[in-house]
């Protein structure tokens, strides 16, 4: 019933746009789907390479590392499966990493070669260059860079994130390339800070549950959210918690993960 009905579209359309249909599915697929037979494939090639050779370094470049872990055949093979398979939902180049990630995510058959961490090794990548091309307005005049921040609510930068990871994907290189995940997770926060500069900072899980506070509880000062923290973790005193709580509140400020404090 399907193939009646694509076969059907295909005679309702006008003959030049089947011979555009026919073209782009070439393209995505040589070997499988023939070129127009109005079109001669010396000129062909030049729209095969041409795209598949942009898409292909466009990924290398945003994914180095994951790219140095595959020897060129599985590459190459990926990123084919990739291109002839995969429906874009963005037409702007800039959203290919993204959409290499939607692929990873929900449609890639896991291959012999494929490490284990790959969707994870992929996502963090693809993270500094979600930063880089951010575009966030702060509002500086609600926030006091010098404030006050155990008596103050402390203010999150918009150009952070906080990540959860089963494996050290930020020691990952080919020679060292973990084939079961450790026992305790990696917490990675990524932020740009005010020069524009990208920067990554790994976290115990104390830290990472205290920018989790702070990103639940915006009107709270640094003082409540940092009791609050001490009561999760009765094992240790709450002015051992306080105490080095606002050390790690001034150590975020100053790498600009935490602008200040909200203006009252």
């Amino acid at each position: 019933m399907l193939l009646q009905r694509r076969l059907h579209m295909a005679e309702a359309r006008p003959q030049f746009q089947n011979v555009q249909y026919d073209f782009t599915a070439h393209l995505r697929d040589p070997e499988h789907k023939p070129a127009p037979a109005e079109i001669e494939d010396r000129r062909m090639e030049v729209y095969r390479g041409l795209l598949y050779r942009n898409v292909q370094g466009f990924i290398a470049n945003g994914f180095p590392v994951l790219r140095k872990l595959y020897a060129d055949e599985p590459w190459h093979a990926m990123i084919r499966d990739f291109f002839s398979n995969h429906q874009s939902h963005s037409p702007y180049f800039r959203d290919i990493a993204k959409e290499f990630i939607e692929y990873l995510n929900k449609e890639r058959t896991p291959q012999p070669e494929d490490p284990p961490f790959l969707l994870e090794l992929a996502e963090y990548e693809r993270l500094e260059a979600t930063l880089t091309i951010a575009n966030v307005n702060i509002d500086w005049e609600n926030i006091d860079r010098d404030g006050d921040l155990m008596n103050a609510a402390p203010v999150l930068s918009p150009l952070m994130q906080l990540n959860r990871y089963q494996y050290p994907v930020q020691q990952i290189k080919p020679d060292f390339q973990p084939q079961t995940p450790p026992e305790q997770p990696t917490f990675l926060l990524v932020y740009r800070d005010q020069q524009d500069n990208v920067g990554f900072m790994e976290v115990n899980p104390m830290t990472a549950r205290l920018i989790e506070l702070i990103s639940e509880n915006t009107n709270k000062t640094g003082t409540d959210i940092l009791t609050t923290l001490a009561q999760e973790i009765p094992s240790v005193q709450e002015e051992v918690v306080l105490h080095g709580g606002h050390t790690t509140l001034v150590q975020l400020r100053d790498k600009d993960i935490i602008l200040g404090t909200r203006s009252t």
